[in-house]
């Protein structure tokens, strides 16, 4: 694998009730969970059978390094395996550099999508009628251009599928109102805080979600932050509105897909090692460009 690099598609750890998601292992602790980003990854609702090198350690470290930067209460505990008192012979080395031990919350059952830039299924929506999840916009915005302001976009959390979109209307009627108000005003100033230090550090985030929880009365910033799987990272140097962007995530997977004459209904094929390669390097390079460090695993 590149980089003398191994993947891991899959942990598993004796005898600790686990949950899979489409990346990530979820294992339950009692009142901790432990979450494992595995090298899955997924396109057009599959997850594919080609792990990606490294990829969940990439995607570990850049939150670990938000929640460390923005200062928001959130959920983490450590980051470091030898202190998260796992039953003794439990392998560790699969976990480095990969795994967050987490306070367990009451999560909320939506997903808080800010859009600084117009781009995806919002530009899509803005050209048949002007709007964004009911938020009205001016009138002749370009694809990729940069909003006004950051708009708030909430969507629902669906167990398989595509989160739906809704209005804040909608929000504000399933979880109250104090709740919506409250997430709204604090997914917009994290995406702000966020923004403003990727911008100085040549990348763009178009648009992100965040999730929350609550224990204790208290709200928590949950889940991952700011990485380039909750969010759209462009490349500032190549950023032009008026047409798609160059983009930090998946875009090699995607492409390659498009054109390899796979359905997308019968279980997909594997990925050529050179799309594996560069799409490793694009997730390495964005974690390098935001923290400043060089990247290693473990």
């Amino acid at each position: 694998m590149a980089h003398g690099t191994s993947v891991v598609v899959e942990t598993c750890l004796p005898d600790l009730p686990v949950r899979r998601g489409k990346v990530r292992d979820v294992y339950d602790l009692g009142r901790e969970l432990l979450l494992v980003s595995t090298d899955r990854i997924s396109a057009f609702d599959w997850v594919l059978p080609s792990g990606i090198p490294d990829k969940g350690c990439v995607l570990t470290q850049i939150s670990a390094f938000w929640f460390g930067l923005l200062g928001e209460p959130n959920h983490l505990l450590t980051t470091d395996v030898e202190r998260m008192g796992l039953p003794p012979g439990i392998d560790l080395a699969p976990l480095r550099g990969r795994t967050t031990l987490v306070r367990k919350t009451e999560v909320v059952p939506i997903e808080c999508v800010v859009r600084g830039y117009l781009a995806g299924s919002g530009w899509k929506e803005y050209r048949q009628s002007g709007m964004v999840c009911g938020v009205r916009l001016p009138a002749g915005l370009r694809e990729s251009d940069r909003l006004p302001e950051p708009i708030f976009t909430p969507a629902t959390k669906e167990e398989s599928g595509h989160d739906v979109n809704i209005s804040f209307e909608e929000m504000r009627a399933r979880v109250g109102r104090e709740l919506a108000e409250e997430l709204r005003r604090r997914s917009l100033e994290v995406y702000r805080r966020g923004a403003e230090r990727a911008r100085d550090r040549g990348i763009l985030i178009a648009d992100t979600k965040f999730e929350w929880g609550q224990v204790d009365g208290e709200i928590l910033l949950i889940d991952e932050v700011l990485t380039p799987d909750s969010s759209r990272f462009w490349p500032a140097a190549d950023y032009g509105p008026g047409r798609a962007q160059a983009s930090y995530d998946k875009q090699f997977v995607r492409d390659w897909l498009e054109r390899s004459g796979w359905d997308k209904n019968s279980p997909p094929p594997e990925l050529p090692a050179d799309v594996v390669a560069a799409t490793r390097a694009k997730y390495v390079e964005a974690y390098e460009l935001l923290t400043g460090q060089p990247f290693a695993c473990g």
